[in-house]
């Protein structure tokens, strides 16, 4: 039995789509986000072959489209951003040898891994929350508990828990962030101290 182009092609657009589709929906940085579309982009071009091979114009035109929203996917995350992730890296580095403040990028807050003073991982940083005077930072806030988003548990964090260095850590352990306050979705504290009291 002979085995053709776009039967091949079959079966590779749909894993490498559903692949893809895992690796930028992970959020697991820039790097991992553009390879993301790399995968997109193998997809994209095998179901153009499946709709050559079975005359499906319009699986053709789809996916001729999404070979080029996938290649601009491409070059913001791994040409434009990554460039921009070195740069941060490459200043935080410096900083730590030099006689200045060190520094934390701000880009590697948001999607950074909270970690607990035991050295585990107790949560995921949602956002932060910057003062517009002296552009301080106010809180963070950090996801933790549930599966994937759903029953998710929001908390803020003000920075003086919080130390910067290879990551974000904090002086709690997962127990004691789960018992902090929770936040709803859509009402965040203007004002956050120490002993985490909004106002």
């Amino acid at each position: 039995m002979e085995i053709t182009l776009h039967e091949v092609a079959g079966w590779i657009a749909p894993i490498a789509t559903m692949i893809a589709a895992l690796m930028t929906a992970a959020n697991l940085g820039s790097r991992i986000t553009g390879w993301g579309f790399v995968v997109f982009t193998v997809g994209s071009i095998a179901w153009s072959t499946v709709a050559i091979g079975t005359g499906q114009t319009n699986l053709l035109l789809t996916n001729g489209f999404l070979t080029f929203v996938n290649a601009v996917g491409i070059w913001r995350w791994l040409g434009r951003q990554a460039r921009h992730e070195d740069g941060s890296k490459a200043a935080k580095a410096r900083s730590a040898a030099a006689r200045v403040p060190d520094l934390f990028g701000i880009g590697s807050l948001v999607g950074g891994t909270l970690i607990g003073r035991d050295g585990t991982a107790i949560g995921t940083v949602i956002d932060g929350m910057m003062r517009c005077d002296g552009a301080g930072l106010a809180y963070i806030v950090v996801g933790e508990g549930g599966l994937g988003g759903v029953g998710e548990r929001l908390h803020a964090l003000h920075p003086n828990r919080l130390r910067f260095g290879d990551g974000i850590a904090c002086d709690l352990d997962g127990t004691e962030l789960s018992q902090l306050p929770v936040l709803a979705n859509d009402d965040w504290p203007t004002t956050l101290d120490d002993n985490t009291a909004y106002n």
